[in-house]
């Protein structure tokens, strides 16, 4: 079996729409025209890593698999920097407090992230290990 790249350029460009809300106009800014390669205003490295594979399945499986694009802080032009396909890291950037768009994957992507997944094996169920045999339990004292 030959060996799966753990990684994919992304091309995309980013559009903003006015919206005013009571209001107030803001920008909602959004990813567009993404795809394998290197043809887009911006282009970032999808990365997968082993310990994301519980996060990459849970959203393969969801209604519409999604990407995640950290893009700078609110109130300016966004800058993508890095983009995920693990909704933990996309978490993980937001209580960082910065912007993160998200875009539909490609289906092109989902099957290499499936095949990633083939490869390499579901992550293994995460349970808590005891050190030492009864560790984390009280102890019965006789009296």
């Amino acid at each position: 079996m030959s060996s799966i790249s753990s990684s994919r350029s992304l091309s995309f460009d980013v559009a903003g729409e006015s919206l005013t809300i009571k209001g107030f106009t803001t920008t909602r800014w959004g990813i567009i025209d993404l795809s394998p390669g290197h043809a887009g205003p911006f282009t970032l490295n999808l990365q997968l890593y082993m310990t994301e594979r519980a996060a990459y399945r849970f959203n393969l499986t969801s209604a519409t698999p999604r990407l995640f694009v950290q893009a700078g802080e609110a109130g300016a032009r966004p800058t993508p920097t890095a983009i995920s396909a693990s909704q933990d890291v996309a978490a993980g950037w937001l209580d960082g407090e910065h912007r993160v768009l998200e875009a539909d994957m490609p289906l092109a992507i989902q099957a290499w992230i499936e095949a990633y997944l083939a490869h390499h094996g579901e992550a293994p169920a995460e349970g808590r290990k005891k050190r030492r045999k009864g560790a984390g339990r009280a102890r019965e004292i006789e009296a």
